[in-house]
């Protein structure tokens, strides 16, 4: 094979190798595509160059694709150095437009005769050209190209601040300048002396001289960030070669020769063979770890460990709940694993807390409105943006970030309500890497790990410094309201004071109401008539509630005082809801509802305070009656079981809803459907039933739903009512002092 066609194809498959891989690495990333156009240019010209020099037909048509590949060559070269190693517009864009159009013009003009007027092959067999006067239209050109070149790799050097970025810059540099100045030589200045094209076939040469410049760009300096797809490629090559050596050679090399000589496998071959295939299973992982750990340390020495990141970065949140050392603490664990230049973290104002800006020292200071132009963020979807992927609209972003080096920027976006409250910003990696799309996915997980610790850290600060204000007003509030609680302690001892005295005189003229009433009823004195009746019924039973009521807000009072005593009696506990539940069938029977009661047998006599009792029970059915619409009913259940006495009022009512049930038992409160229905209650029959039930060792049941109705009773264990679990033994009477 001939020497230059061998030059080709090594210099068009790395060409086209190089630019597959930088391509691969980020599609959208407009600096990869120009070195991928480049690439291709590269291609188009060597390969130009190659057949116009070996043709035997059609010489003259290849000769002009060689002049059209070198200017495509120029222009993909000066395009793609227009955008590396950062996106970069000349002071005077007319330069730039007046390339583009030089290029377009030229295209046609090298097609006509007064380009090139023939080709002549001599005896040796390279090219004669004959040039017409626009041949030196394309000298111009390639003049202005380089000379164009050559102002903006000056350019972008003095922009850049990252060394290892300069360094880049300076290897392409150096590729592009000996591409340039051998190629010039070649094909345009020496065939212009020599008056021979012989030495354009040397192009193939000049370009593999480009490649393997960025090559090394890329292997020294991390250029274009593919050293993970190069190192992982190199890696499984070395395995495979490794793998391949090693147990071909002592599988069919040694074993076979030295155990198995001269013989056919046998089954006893096939047993080694098997073994040894189990050994390769067990030992290509860690072959493969190996020369991944080798060419890491060549090729990406950014590497980190995602799982001891996260875990270390996890530690850190939840270290403190002071938001500085929380977020210093953060970019400290980022710039260990990441590797930034730096990274800090802007933090919005509150109407508590001030607008902040923390993280490394050596951070950017922005603006105010370099920080406005950075909010602008908040109107791009994405959590994680790119410096490089912005575009369009957002070049004035775009500008800011480049201004200030910074790489990233990071929203921290709270779920509900949807709004940001903060970014992270990252600068360049101190290697000059590009941040891998890994890194991206790991700076995505951090962000939103980080909104939910920056949230709990400004609700801390704003508790904090609610504290700090508050307690003065607090001082302040306490001093007052001592002075107004001895007055209210005054006003309460009146109240209770008066509350007693008119419930010890209210009583005297209810009961002496009450037995007068109940003598009429009995007919005393004389015949009374059923309409009589009812209305004696009606009048009995007010009255019975007004006692009850009296009873209610002395004990109120009693046990404000510490005077609330429970008295048990032994007390036939059937017999006495029998007698409570007949007080109310008249009040059942005119409401429309069915008062069902069926008194058990043999029920046990119990110790309980009779009196209070009997109030609890009135409480529990006057109100599921009260609280049933017509057409309801209310079962009244003493249930006797081994170890427990139970009463329950179970009626289909309105029930109580479920915000209102926490606070149902407490003093004076009252459900709101309860106070829609019964606007004179007073809030203390369920207070006092549950003060009774406690003092008397019990519990009690209650169950309820809104719209279906409601269970009330109460519960008591047979040891602490006086009934042992073998016989019917009553303990002795004894009085419990309650307080409140």
């Amino acid at each position: 094979m001939h020497l230059d066609l061998i030059i080709l194809i090594v210099s068009g498959l790395a060409s086209a190798l190089l630019g597959l891989l930088i391509l691969s690495r980020n599609p959208r990333q407009a600096g990869n595509r120009r070195f991928a156009y480049l690439a291709l240019g590269l291609i188009f010209w060597t390969t130009s160059n190659y057949l116009s020099d070996h043709a035997t037909r059609d010489v003259l048509f290849y000769t002009q694709m060689t002049f059209v590949s070198g200017v495509a060559a120029m222009f993909t070269l000066r395009y793609f150095l227009e955008n590396f190693p950062n996106p970069y517009v000349l002071k005077n864009n007319l330069y730039l437009r007046a390339h583009t159009i030089f290029s377009i013009v030229l295209l046609p003009i090298i097609f006509t005769p007064a380009f090139i007027q023939s080709v002549n092959v001599d005896a040796t067999g390279s090219g004669v050209i004959r040039t017409s006067n626009l041949y030196y239209l394309f000298i111009v050109y390639v003049i202005y190209s380089l000379m164009l070149m050559f102002v903006i790799l000056r350019q972008q050097n003095a922009k850049l601040t990252s060394n290892t970025q300069k360094q880049q810059l300076q290897l392409v540099s150096w590729g592009v300048i000996l591409y340039s100045f051998l190629a010039v030589l070649s094909s345009v200045v020496l065939p212009a002396l020599i008056k021979s094209w012989s030495s354009s076939r040397f192009g193939p040469a000049f370009a593999l001289l480009f490649i393997a410049m960025v090559g090394y760009a890329i292997i020294k300096h991390k250029l274009f960030d593919i050293r993970l797809i190069v190192a992982r490629s190199v890696a499984y090559s070395l395995t495979i070669v490794t793998v391949v050596l090693l147990y071909g050679f002592v599988a069919y090399g040694v074993i076979a020769k030295v155990f198995f000589k001269n013989q056919q496998f046998q089954t006893n071959q096939r047993v080694v063979f098997s073994v040894l295939t189990l050994i390769l299973v067990f030992t290509f992982p860690k072959i493969q770890l190996f020369f991944n750990r080798v060419t890491n340390q060549l090729f990406y020495r950014d590497a980190y460990d995602t799982q001891a990141f996260l875990a270390q970065f996890n530690k850190m949140l939840v270290s403190t709940y002071e938001l500085t050392k929380l977020l210093s603490g953060s970019a400290t664990v980022i710039e260990e694993n990441l590797k930034p230049t730096f990274c800090f973290f802007e933090i919005k104002e509150t109407e508590t807390t001030p607008k902040r800006l923390i993280g490394t020292t050596d951070h950017p200071v922005l603006k105010k409105d370099e920080i406005k132009v950075i909010n602008s963020v908040a109107a791009i979807k994405l959590t994680v943006i790119t410096a490089d992927s912005l575009h369009g609209k957002q070049l004035q972003l775009k500008k800011t970030l480049r201004d200030n080096n910074i790489e990233i920027v990071a929203k921290l976006v709270t779920s509900a309500p949807v709004k940001d409250i903060g970014y992270i910003m990252f600068g360049p990696k101190k290697s000059g890497n590009l941040y891998s799309p890994e890194d991206l996915k790991i700076i995505e997980i951090i962000t939103n790990e980080l909104v939910i610790a920056v949230q709990n850290a400004l609700r801390f600060e704003e508790i904090e410094s609610f504290n700090l204000t508050l307690q003065a007003r607090v001082d302040d509030a306490t001093r007052k309201l001592r002075r107004t609680n001895e007055k209210l302690k005054a006003l309460d001892e009146t109240k209770d004071d008066f509350i007693s005295m008119a419930s010890h005189q209210l009583r005297t003229p209810l009961t002496s109401i009450k037995g007068y009433i109940s003598m009429v009823m009995e007919g005393d004195a004389g015949k009374v008539s059923k309409v009589q009746q009812d209305m004696l019924n009606q009048a009995f039973f007010s009255s019975q509630r007004m006692v009850y009521l009296i009873s209610d807000l002395l004990n109120v009072s009693r046990l404000k005082t510490g005077k609330f005593v429970i008295e048990p009696s032994r007390v036939n506990l059937a017999k006495m809801v029998e007698q409570e539940l007949d007080q109310l069938k008249e009040a059942a029977s005119a409401r429309n509802l069915t008062l069902s009661y069926t008194p058990p047998e043999n029920f046990p006599d119990v110790m309980l305070d009779e009196t209070k009792t009997r109030q609890v029970i009135m409480n529990f059915a006057d109100n599921a009656i009260y609280y049933t619409p017509a057409g309801g009913h209310v079962t009244v259940r003493l249930i006797d079981t081994p170890s427990t006495v139970e009463f329950r009022v179970e009626d289909n009512g309105i029930g109580v809803a479920k915000s209102d049930q926490p606070h149902l038992f407490t003093k004076f409160y009252r459900a709101g459907n309860a106070r829609k229905a019964r606007p004179d209650g007073t809030g203390l029959g369920l207070f006092m039933a549950k003060k009774v039930i406690a003092a008397e060792d019990g519990g009690l049941i209650f169950n309820s739903e809104e719209g279906k109705g409601s269970t009330f009773g109460f519960v008591f264990s047979k040891s602490k009512v006086g009934i042992s679990s073998t016989a019917e033994t009553l303990k002795p009477e004894a009085k419990v002092v309650v307080k409140a």
